[in-house]
């Protein structure tokens, strides 16, 4: 899971716990001017195959965590509960997507489109 954070125009995300092992991350910072899009998506976080793991922790139906290419596409996952995963588009860098879960997906959203 992650907490977020919005301060001097970034979006922090503090990976919590032994999440931070799995994901081979404690932190992750992104410009709020790259993010494209923001929102609540349990679908997304469903599935077996999240692509190649580049490094990071993939244990179908219970948690997947850290880097993984699919699609052409660098994604950062952090989620054991797909029901509460949000997904934020960004464009400019690092990871194309961030895949994350979070205590409350809406108030999530909200805090960060608010922000945008």
């Amino acid at each position: 899971m992650v907490d977020l954070s919005i301060a001097e125009g970034k979006l922090t995300l503090h990976i919590r716990g032994a999440h931070k092992l799995w994901a081979f991350k404690s932190t992750l910072e992104i410009p709020l001017v790259h993010i494209v899009r923001v929102q609540a998506d349990s679908e997304a976080a469903r599935g077996w195959h999240h692509g190649v793991r580049m490094p990071g922790t993939n244990i179908p139906g219970v948690l997947t965590a850290g880097t993984f290419y699919q699609d052409g596409k660098r994604i950062f996952w952090d989620v054991h509960r797909p029901e509460k995963a949000i997904v934020i588009d960004l464009h400019d860098e690092r990871f194309s997507q961030l895949i994350v879960e979070v205590a409350d997906p809406q108030d999530a959203v909200k805090l960060i489109q608010t922000a945008l």
